[in-house]
C-alpha cells in the first residue's frame, strides 16, 4: 500500500502519538510505503481565505468558483497544492484524530476544507451526463480509508443505547460526508475506548488491533454505504420508496438498511464515563 497517514494531535507523547508510532511501523515492516501529514506539527492553517486561491482580498470571494479557477490554473497555494499530491500518491487515507466534542480537531476539519475544493472533491462532473459525481464516485475513487479514534467514554456510553449516541451515528458525517462522498471506499473505524486511562494490558490491546485492521485494509469490507448512481436514489437524490420503505434516519442510506456493529473498540468498558 501507498498510506497517507493524516494525524491531528497536538502532542506526539500522547496515548495517540503512541498509536500512531506503533501503526506506521508496522506498515513499514510489512514492506509498505508511508508519508505522514501530522498537522500540529506542520502548523497546517485550517482556515480558508482569499490566500488560498491568490485572490484579491478586496473582492467577494466565491470559494466554489475560485477555488476550481486555482486548481485548474495552478494557483492554489503552495501547502494545498503539497497536500493534494499526498492524497492523490496515496492509495490508503489513514485518518486519525482524538474525538473531541463529538468531532474531530478544527485543525483536521480545516484539512479537508481547504483540500476538498470544487473540481478535487467535489464538483466532478460525469463527462457524459454531465451530473456532479459522488457518494461513491468522484475525484477520490481508487482510494480506501480508515478511521482511527481515541474517545474518552467507554464503549457503552458510545454504544447503541447509550447516552453519548452509537460511535457510528457520531462519525457518520466523516465516514459517509467527507470520506465516502468523493468516493473514497471506507472500511469500518478502529475506536479506541476509555483513552483518558487506559491499562497496560489494554494498550497492548488497542496495538494488536491496529496492527491488525492496517495490515488487512485491502481484504476489509467497506462499510455498505449506498453509491448514489446505484439506483437506491432518484433524480432528485431522495432514497426511493421501495428501499427502507417507511424508514428515516441515517441508517437508510446502508445498503443492509441498518448498520451491524461494525466499529473496533477497545479498553473502557467497565470504566466510569470520563
Amino acid at each position: 500500500m501507498r498510506v497517507l497517514w493524516l494525524y491531528a494531535h497536538p502532542d506526539p507523547r500522547s496515548l495517540n502519538g503512541a498509536l500512531r508510532d506503533e501503526g506506521i511501523a508496522v506498515l513499514r515492516e510489512h514492506g509498505h510505503e508511508v508519508v505522514e501529514s501530522d498537522l500540529y506539527a506542520m502548523g497546517w492553517n485550517p482556515v480558508v481565505g482569499h490566500g488560498d486561491f491568490h485572490h484579491d482580498p478586496g473582492e467577494r470571494l466565491d470559494v466554489l468558483t475560485e477555488s476550481q479557477y486555482a486548481l485548474e490554473n495552478g494557483t492554489l497555494s503552495e501547502d494545498i497544492r503539497g497536500e493534494q499530491e499526498k492524497l492523490l500518491w496515496a492509495d490508503t487515507l489513514v485518518v486519525q484524530f482524538p474525538l473531541w466534542w463529538f468531532g474531530p480537531p478544527a485543525i483536521l476539519k480545516g484539512w479537508f476544507d481547504r483540500l476538498f475544493i470544487q473540481g478535487f472533491a467535489q464538483g466532478v462532473l460525469d463527462p457524459v451526463t454531465g451530473r456532479a459525481q459522488r457518494y461513491g464516485s468522484g475525484g477520490l475513487v481508487g482510494r480506501r480509508a480508515l478511521v482511527l479514534t481515541t474517545v474518552g467514554a467507554n464503549a457503552a456510553t458510545t454504544g447503541p443505547r447509550g447516552i453519548h449516541g452509537d460511535i457510528n451515528a457520531v462519525l457518520f458525517p466523516l465516514l459517509h460526508g467527507t470520506l465516502w462522498y468523493p468516493g473514497m471506499t471506507v472500511v469500518p473505524p478502529l475506536v479506541v475506548n476509555g483513552a483518558v486511562g487506559l491499562s497496560e494490558g489494554e494498550y497492548k490491546t488497542a496495538v494488536g488491533r491496529l496492527r491488525q485492521r492496517l495490515l488487512t485494509i485491502p481484504e476489509t469490507e467497506p462499510i455498505p454505504y449506498r453509491g448514489q448512481n446505484g439506483g437506491d436514489y432518484d433524480e432528485h437524490l431522495i432514497l426511493r420508496p421501495d428501499r427502507a420503505p417507511g424508514e428515516e434516519g441515517i441508517h437508510i442510506h446502508y445498503v443492509t438498511g441498518a448498520m451491524d456493529e461494525r466499529c473496533e473498540r477497545t479498553g473502557g468498558e467497565d470504566e466510569a464515563d470520563r
